[in-house]
């Protein structure tokens, strides 16, 4: 179970796949928590049970366990608030903006890791379930902290690669029967 894995099972029509793959994760500048905790929470946001099966034991080897657990429990809030600030937003009724959420979100204020790389993964999982507000809320706090807009950019050609392995190796397998 790996990236080279992984790499092997993109077919031949989506090479580029194969290729931003290990680039983005191969050739990444990030620190290696920053770097594993978004292929984490990504390939958990990424639905997708191929990507998670193989990405996931090398995020578990680059990560201490606190780090681990974190990732996963950024995708994990980030799959409830997308879908609540996402459809907050788009709703053409404004009220409900200010309507108290009364929804758990602890994690976000205690994640048990460097809150920056909490929140990076948070905006990386946020990139896949198209959450703008969501996007906008954790970019701008990654900013004020002094994070670099190449850094945040990273983060999503990272949920993008992921996202993108996750569709192609999932309709290949429903169409190998």
């Amino acid at each position: 179970m790996s990236l080279d894995t992984l790499k092997s099972a993109i077919p031949d029509y989506a090479k580029d796949l194969k290729l931003n793959l290990g680039s983005v994760i191969g050739n990444s500048e990030l620190p290696a928590q920053q770097l594993w905790g978004t292929v984490l929470a990504t390939a958990i946001a990424s639905r997708s049970p191929i990507v998670l099966r193989e990405l996931a034991p090398e995020a578990e080897a680059n990560l201490s366990p606190e780090a681990y657990t974190a990732a996963k429990a950024a995708a994990a809030v980030m799959a409830m608030n997308n879908v609540f600030y996402r459809t907050r937003h788009l709703l053409s009724d404004h009220e409900y903006g200010t309507l108290r959420a009364g929804l758990r979100m602890n994690v976000i204020g205690n994640p048990g890791v460097d809150k920056v790389d909490f929140e990076l993964w948070s905006f990386a999982v946020s990139a896949i379930n198209g959450c703008g507000l969501c996007l906008d809320s954790h970019e701008q706090v990654l900013r004020k902290a002094g994070v670099d807009r190449e850094v945040v950019q990273e983060a999503f050609k990272i949920a993008s690669v992921i996202q993108a392995v996750g569709v192609t190796l999932d309709a290949e397998a429903v169409l190998a029967g």
